[in-house]
């Protein structure tokens, strides 16, 4: 389903990035009583009462200003805006209403999306009311938190998710989304305009030629499969404008609704951490995941060629040692009709649903090979396990000590389920609960 998009918006040093970290939970902005230390944007995804959404932090915005630096990110600030489901305007309680945010209301009433008018600094919640003055904007009701100590974020949440654009209905089950993701001029658009036999999107060896997603299906093997031809993701430094970044925002949408990922690599370059970071990336959204090693006609080549560049990957990211790889070529269109069948099998795997009795058959195959090392002289039992899901294929093991199990002894359950059903290409979840006995 596809995810909303919230904007935090504000003059410069209200508190943005410090409501940013607290609200997707871990520290992603840097905070600083410096203004003005926010001049890219960041997002993240972020979580509450079960509804998903991401979240973006802006530089902070000093509306009438002509200097370079203002002028763009006030820029980026309103692109922000415009492409949100709905904006958090955030202002600074201690300092009360400042021009500026007078100036910046003004703008935000021309938006198209709902805002909620945002006060931070409010640390004495219940009993302070010093956002009260804030309804003087003009902007609706104020909703008071602390970014600092996350109080009155429950209430802002509860009043701005019913404002967020209803998600997408599920897909038919049977069809399959696949998304074309890789750094920028890896031959993504390439690829799939060999797999559709004609030149269905832009193809320019200038790298960032595709801005947004593009969605083009066919039918194979009696199924839907629904390629989408991405922007190329680079490290959010190296983003050269707000179209830019918003492209890799919605990219990271992409990869989110996506059944299979096919992580484009420019195998001429070698492996570079981006295209490691960008595999990463829909592994942990869960994504099934094939490596298309594009290029590799232009790669000199020996015997073995292909398995060392495996085993390189695997041992810069062990992750990739689940991963199949295809080494082929656009231009000449080596293997790439494969890469179809890739797509099949991964899917197949990411959505099998295993009974429960040939779980528990497989844990005590694999207890019996190794069994679980003491805790501090206590014997730990892994009692039975069930799958719990599928997309991605979840398992929960039940023990008496789950707290105590070890990483490595994590790792070899894992690794035991995944060689069992041979689950290439799928990520694997493995969470351990208290037995009740």
């Amino acid at each position: 389903m596809s995810l909303p998009v919230v904007a935090v918006v504000g003059r410069p040093n209200v508190g943005k990035s410090t409501f940013f970290n607290r609200a997707i939970g871990r520290r992603v902005a840097i905070v600083d009583d410096a203004p003005g230390v926010t001049r890219d944007r960041n997002f993240g995804l972020a979580d509450w009462t079960g509804h998903r959404f991401f979240l973006v932090d802006t530089g902070g915005v000093i509306e009438g200003s002509d200097r370079t630096i203002d002028r763009l990110i006030r820029e980026q600030a309103m692109i922000a805006v415009q492409e949100a489901d709905a904006v958090l305007f955030l202002v600074d309680s201690k300092t009360g209403i400042h021009p500026l945010d007078q100036r910046l209301a003004e703008v935000l009433r021309k938006a198209s999306s709902p805002v909620l008018l945002t006060v931070n600094k409010v640390d004495d919640l219940p009993r302070e009311r010093s956002h009260l003055d804030f309804w003087e904007l003009g902007m609706g009701e104020p909703h008071p938190v602390s970014a600092v100590s996350g109080r009155g974020f429950g209430d802002l949440f509860d009043a701005m998710v019913p404002l967020l654009s209803a998600e997408k209905a599920e897909p038919d089950p049977a069809d399959i989304r696949i998304a074309v993701i890789g750094k920028p001029n890896a031959g993504k658009s390439s690829i799939v305009n060999r797999l559709f036999g004609e030149e269905r999107v832009v193809v320019s060896e200038v790298p960032g030629t595709t801005r947004d997603p593009v969605d083009l299906t066919m039918r194979y093997h009696g199924l839907n499969l629904t390629f989408v031809d991405t922007a190329g993701i680079r490290r959010h430094a190296r983003m050269k404008d707000s179209v830019e970044y918003y492209s890799s925002l919605r990219t990271a949408r992409v990869v989110r609704e996506a059944d299979v990922c096919l992580v484009v690599v420019d195998s001429a370059e070698g492996l570079h951490v981006q295209d490691i970071k960008v595999a990463e990336t829909a592994w942990e959204a869960g994504c099934g995941v094939v490596m298309v090693c594009n290029k590799w006609d232009l790669v000199r080549k020996e015997t073995g060629t292909a398995a060392g560049y495996q085993r390189e990957a695997r041992r810069r990211a062990p992750f990739l040692g689940h991963v199949p790889f295809l080494f082929a070529s656009a231009l000449t269109g080596l293997r790439i009709r494969k890469s179809l069948d890739l797509v099949l099998e991964v899917d197949g795997r990411r959505r099998r649903r295993v009974p429960t009795p040939e779980v528990n058959a497989v844990l005590e195959a694999l207890v019996r090979r190794q069994p679980p090392p003491h805790a501090r002289g206590r014997p730990v039992r892994l009692k039975y396990a069930t799958q719990a899901r599928t997309v991605p294929p979840t398992f929960i093991v039940f023990a008496n000590l789950p707290d105590a199990v070890p990483s490595h002894y994590r790792r070899y359950i894992a690794n035991s389920l995944r060689r069992a059903w041979d689950l290439t290409g799928v990520p694997l979840r493995v969470r351990l609960r208290k037995s009740g006995a």
